[in-house]
């Protein structure tokens, strides 16, 4: 799950990099920042103490897939984003969410035992 959301972050920086100037502190940041902070929160919860903090920090990976996903759809319909490429990144975000959804499940299963 970290590598696909480690590919998904590059692949979007890759995208970035053709964004016009003028998007420099708007779009091609936020953009930058939401899909960055979702392997980032994999590794940082990861190594927390305990079961809710993990579990916490997923669903923050959850939240910045979710604003990435948005942000992929702004960014195609701006003309910033080609289509196809747009659609291969969309498919990968839908896909990601159902890994975090199952383990973020399955941390919690353990906090209630």
């Amino acid at each position: 799950m970290w590598q696909r959301s480690h590919k998904l972050v590059l692949g979007l920086y890759r995208a970035t990099q053709v964004f016009p100037p003028t998007e420099r502190y708007g779009l091609t940041s936020h953009f930058r920042r939401a899909c960055l902070c979702i392997p980032a929160n994999l590794a940082e919860g990861c190594r927390r103490a305990t079961a809710r903090e993990y579990s916490r920090f997923l669903n923050i990976a959850e939240g910045s897939l979710s604003e990435t996903a948005y942000l992929i759809l702004v960014n195609r319909n701006l003309g910033y984003i080609r289509e196809d490429a747009a659609k291969s990144f969309l498919a990968e975000a839908s896909e990601v969410p159902k890994m975090l959804n199952a383990l973020r499940r399955k941390v919690q299963e353990g906090m209630a035992r």
